[in-house]
């Protein structure tokens, strides 16, 4: 493995990450051929997010994640103030928070409340986004808007907000979880804005955003991969430390089991990206992705939950295993609740048997 562009001698977060990565032009790393445009490299982004796992906490990562997988790409697909901020986020310079999820529609996209009103020069946005990562750190956010009435998917359009501009207010979100994310709640009044900060074709929003999604659940798949197998290596430190114990626990076979049966469900993971990934980052396949976001979800679920259980009460001190495992919680919630993904997957069940004939 080349070695990390990025190195952390003490917790830091998640703009200061992406600045240290930005000067290392290290982010471009992320993309096919250095290019947002050209989509994500599956390796190149599974490294990047291996190293920041490695050395940074989750909502740190977590802010990192959602930025190279969603926000950059559809930042390259618009013009003007989209072209500047695009340069901007991969030197490093600024941050993008990606506002998709709606106060009082919550993930039904379709039924969002957010509203823009696209004249022939000016847009003006009003509404509201909640659980938004990068939200109390941001200098740009991209909104996810209806520009009219009914839940069509035509009816959806992006907007580039600048984070500073009059009417838009970022709150923290109420939770001592994901240090570095900027984790909070966005409030949009009556701002106003050149038409020029459109991104993308009125009409194109929740097209684009389903491409996208599907790339973050392939990110989202192989930073699990990264942060089951860093929790794992400790537990085994712990288990096989002799001034623990006359006997470590390590030399019990019913521990070493359990220990195994995560083993086996972090390779089938990581073999699952390996086969899916260029599936996802090259066509978008919305089926494969849901593959990849409901293994995620259970493989982090089942792993970390063993972990912390094998760890005993070291697993309760701060930052430790019970502490990573309640904010690996978010694998099985965030960009699809594991139980919507699982029912994509059977949507696709026939089409995904049939593969392995």
């Amino acid at each position: 493995m080349p070695e990390s562009p990025y190195t952390c001698d003490a917790p830091t977060g998640g703009p200061e990450i992406w600045a240290a990565l930005g000067a290392a032009d290290a982010l471009r790393s992320a993309y096919r051929g250095g290019d947002p445009a050209l989509g994500v490299d599956p390796a190149g982004i599974g490294h990047l997010l291996s190293e920041v796992d490695a050395q940074a906490s989750v909502g740190a990562t977590l802010s990192l994640c959602v930025q190279l997988a969603t926000a950059v790409p559809l930042l390259a697909t618009g013009s003007g103030p989209s072209e500047a901020a695009l340069a901007d986020a991969l030197a490093g310079n600024s941050v993008t928070a990606l506002a998709a999820t709606d106060t009082n529609a919550g993930s039904d996209l379709t039924a969002l409340g957010t509203e823009v009103t696209i004249g022939d020069r000016e847009l003006v946005l009003n509404g509201g986004k909640r659980w938004i990562t990068n939200a109390t750190q941001a200098d740009q956010i991209l909104v996810l808007a209806r520009h009219r009435p009914g839940r069509h998917f035509t009816n959806f359009t992006w907007v580039l907000v600048p984070a500073s501009a009059p009417g838009v207010t970022a709150r923290r979100a109420d939770t001592e979880l994901f240090a570095g994310a900027g984790v909070g709640q966005l409030t949009f009044e009556d701002v106003r804005l050149p038409r020029e900060h459109l991104v993308g074709r009125p009409g194109r929003g929740l097209a684009a955003f389903a491409r996208q999604i599907a790339v973050e659940r392939l990110a989202g798949a192989l930073w699990a991969v990264a942060l089951c197998r860093r929790a794992l290596a400790a537990t085994k430190t712990r288990l096989e430390d002799s001034a623990r114990s006359d006997e470590p626990l390590w030399r019990h076979d019913g521990i070493r089991q359990r220990f195994a049966t995560c083993v086996v469900a972090v390779r089938q993971l990581h073999a699952l990206c390996q086969e899916l990934g260029d599936r996802v980052a090259s066509g978008h396949d919305t089926a494969a992705a849901a593959l990849l976001k409901a293994g995620a979800g259970m493989t982090v679920e089942r792993v970390l939950a063993e972990c912390a259980q094998l760890q005993g009460a070291d697993g309760f001190a701060t930052g430790g295993a019970q502490w990573l495992r309640a904010q690996a919680a978010v694998f099985g919630i965030g960009g699809g609740a594991t139980e919507v993904v699982l029912s994509a997957v059977a949507d696709s069940a026939d089409m995904l048997l049939a593969e392995t004939a």
